[in-house]
Protein backbone atom coordinates (compact mmCIF):
# COMPACT_ATOMS: atom_id res chain seq x y z
CA UNK A 1 0.00 0.00 0.00
CA UNK A 2 1.92 3.33 -1.11
CA UNK A 3 1.17 6.10 1.62
CA UNK A 4 -1.18 8.94 0.60
CA UNK A 5 1.76 11.23 2.52
CA UNK A 6 4.84 10.00 4.92
CA UNK A 7 5.79 12.69 7.65
CA UNK A 8 3.58 15.03 9.24
CA UNK A 9 -0.35 15.95 8.74
CA UNK A 10 -1.63 18.63 10.70
CA UNK A 11 -4.85 18.21 12.42
CA UNK A 12 -5.62 21.18 11.57
CA UNK A 13 -7.47 23.63 14.19
CA UNK A 14 -10.64 25.82 13.22
CA UNK A 15 -10.02 29.02 14.33
CA UNK A 16 -13.24 30.81 15.53
CA UNK A 17 -14.08 34.77 16.15
CA UNK A 18 -16.75 36.20 17.32
CA UNK A 19 -18.66 32.82 17.45
CA UNK A 20 -18.27 32.60 13.34
CA UNK A 21 -15.29 30.70 11.65
CA UNK A 22 -12.39 32.82 10.73
CA UNK A 23 -11.53 31.96 7.34
CA UNK A 24 -8.79 34.72 7.38
CA UNK A 25 -6.81 33.60 9.91
CA UNK A 26 -7.73 30.13 8.43
CA UNK A 27 -6.62 30.76 5.33
CA UNK A 28 -3.54 31.46 7.05
CA UNK A 29 -2.69 28.92 9.21
CA UNK A 30 -3.08 26.46 5.73
CA UNK A 31 -0.46 28.89 4.07
CA UNK A 32 1.86 29.08 7.44
CA UNK A 33 1.57 25.06 7.80
CA UNK A 34 2.55 24.78 3.81
CA UNK A 35 5.22 26.85 3.91
CA UNK A 36 7.00 25.09 7.34
CA UNK A 37 7.29 21.77 5.27
CA UNK A 38 4.06 20.19 6.56
CA UNK A 39 3.28 16.75 3.84
CA UNK A 40 -1.02 16.41 4.37
CA UNK A 41 -3.32 18.75 6.28
CA UNK A 42 -6.60 17.37 8.04
CA UNK A 43 -9.68 19.73 7.40
CA UNK A 44 -12.38 19.44 9.96
CA UNK A 45 -10.83 16.53 12.11
CA UNK A 46 -11.52 16.27 15.79
CA UNK A 47 -8.60 18.95 16.48
CA UNK A 48 -10.83 21.41 13.79
CA UNK A 49 -14.32 20.81 16.52
CA UNK A 50 -16.92 19.27 13.82
CA UNK A 51 -18.71 18.54 16.60
CA UNK A 52 -20.03 22.41 17.35
CA UNK A 53 -20.06 22.95 13.83
CA UNK A 54 -22.85 22.84 11.85
CA UNK A 55 -23.02 21.13 8.46
CA UNK A 56 -22.78 23.92 6.34
CA UNK A 57 -19.77 25.42 8.60
CA UNK A 58 -17.98 21.55 8.48
CA UNK A 59 -18.24 21.39 5.01
CA UNK A 60 -17.08 25.34 4.39
CA UNK A 61 -13.94 24.71 6.26
CA UNK A 62 -13.02 21.56 4.15
CA UNK A 63 -14.21 23.18 0.62
CA UNK A 64 -11.91 26.15 2.00
CA UNK A 65 -8.64 24.05 3.31
CA UNK A 66 -8.53 22.58 -0.18
CA UNK A 67 -9.07 25.75 -2.11
CA UNK A 68 -6.24 27.55 -0.43
CA UNK A 69 -4.12 24.75 -0.13
CA UNK A 70 -4.54 24.21 -4.32
CA UNK A 71 -2.85 21.01 -4.44
CA UNK A 72 0.19 21.98 -2.80
CA UNK A 73 -0.25 19.15 -0.28
CA UNK A 74 -2.95 16.05 0.47
CA UNK A 75 -6.06 17.70 2.31
CA UNK A 76 -7.62 15.03 4.23
CA UNK A 77 -11.42 15.36 4.91
CA UNK A 78 -13.11 15.11 8.19
CA UNK A 79 -15.78 12.81 7.39
CA UNK A 80 -16.51 10.85 10.33
CA UNK A 81 -20.17 10.50 11.91
CA UNK A 82 -22.10 8.57 14.65
CA UNK A 83 -24.75 8.12 11.53
CA UNK A 84 -22.85 6.22 8.97
CA UNK A 85 -25.54 7.95 5.70
CA UNK A 86 -23.88 10.98 6.83
CA UNK A 87 -20.27 10.19 6.86
CA UNK A 88 -20.90 8.85 3.35
CA UNK A 89 -22.55 12.31 2.45
CA UNK A 90 -19.92 14.11 3.36
CA UNK A 91 -17.57 12.10 2.04
CA UNK A 92 -19.23 13.00 -1.40
CA UNK A 93 -19.51 16.45 -1.40
CA UNK A 94 -15.47 16.50 -0.01
CA UNK A 95 -14.57 14.87 -3.46
CA UNK A 96 -16.43 17.54 -5.54
CA UNK A 97 -14.57 19.61 -3.15
CA UNK A 98 -11.22 18.26 -4.62
CA UNK A 99 -9.97 16.58 -1.11
CA UNK A 100 -7.83 13.72 -1.84
CA UNK A 101 -9.08 11.14 1.05
CA UNK A 102 -11.19 11.05 4.25
CA UNK A 103 -10.57 10.56 7.66
CA UNK A 104 -13.39 8.69 9.33
CA UNK A 105 -13.74 8.44 13.28
CA UNK A 106 -15.24 5.10 14.79
CA UNK A 107 -18.69 6.10 15.32
CA UNK A 108 -19.05 7.60 18.75
CA UNK A 109 -21.99 7.25 21.37
CA UNK A 110 -24.03 4.82 19.52
CA UNK A 111 -21.54 1.96 21.56
CA UNK A 112 -21.72 -0.64 18.27
CA UNK A 113 -20.26 -3.85 18.70
CA UNK A 114 -17.32 -4.83 16.72
CA UNK A 115 -18.88 -6.52 14.23
CA UNK A 116 -20.81 -3.11 14.19
CA UNK A 117 -18.14 -1.30 13.19
CA UNK A 118 -16.77 -3.32 10.49
CA UNK A 119 -20.24 -3.38 8.64
CA UNK A 120 -19.78 1.06 8.99
CA UNK A 121 -16.78 1.27 7.54
CA UNK A 122 -17.13 -1.06 4.77
CA UNK A 123 -20.46 0.70 4.02
CA UNK A 124 -18.47 4.31 4.00
CA UNK A 125 -15.87 2.56 2.12
CA UNK A 126 -18.66 0.53 -0.53
CA UNK A 127 -19.76 4.04 -1.26
CA UNK A 128 -16.50 5.44 -0.80
CA UNK A 129 -15.50 8.47 -3.46
CA UNK A 130 -12.51 9.17 -1.41
CA UNK A 131 -9.81 6.85 0.50
CA UNK A 132 -10.80 5.71 3.64
CA UNK A 133 -8.30 6.68 6.85
CA UNK A 134 -9.83 4.80 9.86
CA UNK A 135 -9.80 6.90 12.62
CA UNK A 136 -9.67 5.25 15.64
CA UNK A 137 -9.59 7.37 19.40
CA UNK A 138 -11.08 5.18 22.11
CA UNK A 139 -10.87 8.49 24.65
CA UNK A 140 -13.13 10.37 22.57
CA UNK A 141 -15.42 7.65 21.08
CA UNK A 142 -15.66 5.07 24.38
CA UNK A 143 -15.32 2.52 21.72
CA UNK A 144 -11.65 0.53 21.20
CA UNK A 145 -11.48 -0.82 17.36
CA UNK A 146 -9.65 -4.25 18.23
CA UNK A 147 -6.91 -5.90 15.49
CA UNK A 148 -9.40 -8.54 14.34
CA UNK A 149 -12.07 -6.11 12.93
CA UNK A 150 -9.75 -3.95 11.92
CA UNK A 151 -8.12 -6.38 9.78
CA UNK A 152 -11.22 -6.98 7.94
CA UNK A 153 -12.14 -3.32 7.30
CA UNK A 154 -8.62 -2.86 5.99
CA UNK A 155 -8.90 -6.03 3.59
CA UNK A 156 -11.56 -3.39 1.45
CA UNK A 157 -9.35 -1.49 -1.55
CA UNK A 158 -10.91 1.67 -0.52
CA UNK A 159 -9.30 1.41 2.96
CA UNK A 160 -5.94 2.84 2.58
CA UNK A 161 -4.81 4.05 5.98
CA UNK A 162 -5.46 3.76 10.14
CA UNK A 163 -5.12 6.82 12.61
CA UNK A 164 -4.49 5.13 15.89
CA UNK A 165 -4.48 7.04 18.83
CA UNK A 166 -5.25 4.12 21.49
CA UNK A 167 -2.80 4.50 24.24
CA UNK A 168 -1.87 1.05 24.85
CA UNK A 169 1.66 0.75 22.56
CA UNK A 170 1.59 -3.21 22.32
CA UNK A 171 -2.12 -3.29 21.07
CA UNK A 172 -1.48 -1.08 18.31
CA UNK A 173 1.09 -2.64 17.25
CA UNK A 174 -0.99 -6.09 17.07
CA UNK A 175 -3.06 -4.07 14.53
CA UNK A 176 -0.57 -3.12 12.80
CA UNK A 177 0.84 -6.32 12.46
CA UNK A 178 -2.13 -8.07 11.71
CA UNK A 179 -3.15 -5.48 9.32
CA UNK A 180 -0.02 -6.04 7.38
CA UNK A 181 0.33 -4.18 4.14
CA UNK A 182 -3.16 -3.50 3.65
CA UNK A 183 -3.06 -0.06 4.88
CA UNK A 184 -0.24 2.22 6.00
CA UNK A 185 -0.50 3.20 9.92
CA UNK A 186 -0.16 6.94 11.15
CA UNK A 187 0.19 7.94 15.27
CA UNK A 188 -2.98 10.05 16.91
CA UNK A 189 -0.38 10.40 19.50
CA UNK A 190 2.03 13.21 19.47
CA UNK A 191 4.04 11.83 22.82
CA UNK A 192 5.03 8.78 20.49
CA UNK A 193 5.24 9.34 17.61
CA UNK A 194 8.60 8.95 17.16
CA UNK A 195 8.73 5.32 18.46
CA UNK A 196 5.43 4.24 16.45
CA UNK A 197 7.59 5.60 12.96
CA UNK A 198 10.58 3.55 14.46
CA UNK A 199 8.14 0.62 14.23
CA UNK A 200 6.88 0.81 10.72
CA UNK A 201 4.04 3.73 10.68
CA UNK A 202 4.07 6.49 7.96
CA UNK A 203 3.78 9.38 10.16
CA UNK A 204 2.33 11.46 12.35
CA UNK A 205 -1.16 13.30 12.68
CA UNK A 206 -0.73 15.56 14.78
CA UNK A 207 -2.14 18.81 17.22
CA UNK A 208 1.35 19.92 18.21
CA UNK A 209 2.33 20.70 14.47
CA UNK A 210 -0.67 23.40 14.38
CA UNK A 211 2.04 25.11 16.84
CA UNK A 212 5.47 24.12 15.64
CA UNK A 213 5.10 22.46 12.25
CA UNK A 214 8.65 22.88 11.37
CA UNK A 215 9.82 20.88 13.96
CA UNK A 216 7.57 18.46 13.86
CA UNK A 217 7.51 17.87 10.14
CA UNK A 218 11.41 17.63 11.08
CA UNK A 219 10.97 15.24 13.88
CA UNK A 220 8.54 12.88 11.52
CA UNK A 221 10.97 12.89 8.66
CA UNK A 222 14.69 12.45 10.58
CA UNK A 223 12.46 8.96 12.36
CA UNK A 224 11.08 7.83 8.61
CA UNK A 225 14.84 8.69 7.63
CA UNK A 226 16.69 6.18 10.68
CA UNK A 227 17.81 8.83 12.12
CA UNK A 228 16.79 7.47 15.24
CA UNK A 229 18.86 9.42 17.44
CA UNK A 230 17.88 12.71 16.30
CA UNK A 231 14.60 12.12 15.97
CA UNK A 232 14.29 10.75 19.63
CA UNK A 233 16.02 14.19 20.91
CA UNK A 234 13.48 15.90 19.10
CA UNK A 235 10.73 14.36 20.14
CA UNK A 236 11.93 14.92 24.09
CA UNK A 237 12.35 18.34 22.92
CA UNK A 238 8.66 18.39 21.95
CA UNK A 239 7.53 16.74 24.69
CA UNK A 240 6.78 19.30 27.65
CA UNK A 241 4.88 21.18 25.09
CA UNK A 242 2.84 18.57 23.88
CA UNK A 243 1.99 17.60 27.47
CA UNK A 244 0.65 20.84 28.46
CA UNK A 245 -1.39 20.88 24.83
CA UNK A 246 -3.03 18.29 26.78
CA UNK A 247 -3.41 18.90 30.14
CA UNK A 248 -6.73 20.06 29.13
CA UNK A 249 -9.22 18.90 26.46
CA UNK A 250 -7.75 19.31 23.41
CA UNK A 251 -7.91 21.93 21.18
CA UNK A 252 -8.50 23.90 24.25
CA UNK A 253 -4.82 24.44 25.10
CA UNK A 254 -4.21 24.37 21.26
CA UNK A 255 -6.29 27.06 20.61
CA UNK A 256 -5.31 29.30 23.92
CA UNK A 257 -1.22 28.94 22.61
CA UNK A 258 -2.10 30.10 19.04
CA UNK A 259 -3.81 32.93 20.25
CA UNK A 260 -0.37 33.79 22.24
CA UNK A 261 0.99 33.55 19.30
CA UNK A 262 -1.19 36.15 17.96
CA UNK A 263 -2.32 33.21 14.92
CA UNK A 264 -6.10 33.49 15.85
CA UNK A 265 -8.51 33.97 18.81
CA UNK A 266 -8.65 31.95 21.73
CA UNK A 267 -12.01 30.74 21.10
CA UNK A 268 -14.07 27.10 20.97
CA UNK A 269 -17.37 26.59 21.41
CA UNK A 270 -19.29 25.51 24.10
CA UNK A 271 -19.57 23.04 25.40
CA UNK A 272 -15.33 23.63 25.62
CA UNK A 273 -14.73 26.44 27.47
CA UNK A 274 -11.38 28.58 27.20
CA UNK A 275 -7.93 27.71 29.10
CA UNK A 276 -7.94 27.38 32.76
CA UNK A 277 -5.87 30.72 33.95
CA UNK A 278 -3.99 28.06 36.58
CA UNK A 279 -3.01 26.00 33.53
CA UNK A 280 -1.70 29.07 30.95
CA UNK A 281 1.40 29.32 32.28
CA UNK A 282 2.67 25.31 32.13
CA UNK A 283 2.12 26.04 28.79
CA UNK A 284 3.34 29.32 28.26
CA UNK A 285 6.65 27.96 29.51
CA UNK A 286 6.54 25.22 27.34
CA UNK A 287 6.15 27.39 24.32
CA UNK A 288 9.32 29.92 25.42
CA UNK A 289 11.25 26.88 26.06
CA UNK A 290 10.90 26.03 22.40
CA UNK A 291 11.84 29.94 21.76
CA UNK A 292 7.97 30.58 20.61
CA UNK A 293 6.80 33.60 20.53
CA UNK A 294 4.21 34.43 23.52
CA UNK A 295 2.87 37.67 23.29
CA UNK A 296 0.28 37.63 26.45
Amino acid sequence: MKPLFEGCGTALITPFRGGEVDYDALDRLVEEQIDCGVNALIAAGTTGEPATMTWEEHLSVIRRVVDVAHGRVPVIAGTGSNCTREAVDAARQSKEFGADAQLVVTPYYNKTSQEGLVAHFHAVADAATLPVIVYNVPSRTGIDLGAEALREICSHPNVIGVKEAASDVGKSLEKMRQVGDSACFYSGNDDIAVPMICCGYKGVISVVSNVCPRETTQMARMALDGDNQGAAAMQLKLLPLINALFCETSPIPCKAAMAAMGKCADEVRLPLIPMQERNRPRLYEAMRALGLEVNV
